[in-house]
């Protein structure tokens, strides 16, 4: 999934456990998880080395890729932030928090990766483990961009009016 739709799905799951933040955190923590289940299509980073014999020795080389890789995920994060925003439009500052911890609680999983793959010491072992054993192993979407963008935005839409009905 991109981080667009991780920090939409997380702010919209955390703003349903608005009354108790640290419900919230969980929620949108836990929300990622549960999306990267579904086949999805990922961009992909060209810093990133995979080991097809073994993923937990993928890695990402810092270099001039890396610097790409960095620049087009921030703007992913920030896309999913503005849309945040613009969907709940915030009216009390609690909301404001709700949603950002929402938003980075949704999206930290991926950064985590990357402490892992420059670590590799727990807490950060046992975390990668359970993010790879829960990532769908499905790959037919990976070269259909539109098509996985289609989807993403589908379970966006649908995740965005359960929580409407649900508020």
């Amino acid at each position: 999934m991109t981080l667009t739709t991780h920090a939409i799905i997380g702010a919209s799951v955390a703003t349903m456990f608005s009354f108790h933040p640290a419900a919230a955190i969980a929620a949108a923590f836990l929300s990622h998880f549960a999306i990267d289940t579904i086949p999805h299509w990922d961009y992909i980073l060209r810093s990133g080395r995979e080991d097809p014999r073994n993923p937990m020795n993928n890695d990402m080389v810092i270099g001039k890729d890396f610097v790409f890789d960095c620049i087009r995920v921030c703007i992913d994060a920030f896309l999913g932030v503005a849309i945040t925003f613009l969907v709940f439009f915030p009216q009390e500052f609690y909301q404001v928090w709700i949603m950002l911890l929402g938003v980075g609680f949704g999206i930290l999983p991926d950064p985590l990766q990357f402490a892992y793959w420059k670590i590799r010491k727990e807490p950060f072992l046992s975390l990668q483990r359970f993010h790879r054993w829960a990532h769908s192993k499905d790959k037919s979407l990976l070269g259909h961009w539109k098509i996985g963008i289609f989807y993403q935005f589908a379970l966006v839409f649908t995740v965005l009016l359960l929580t409407k009905s649900f508020l």
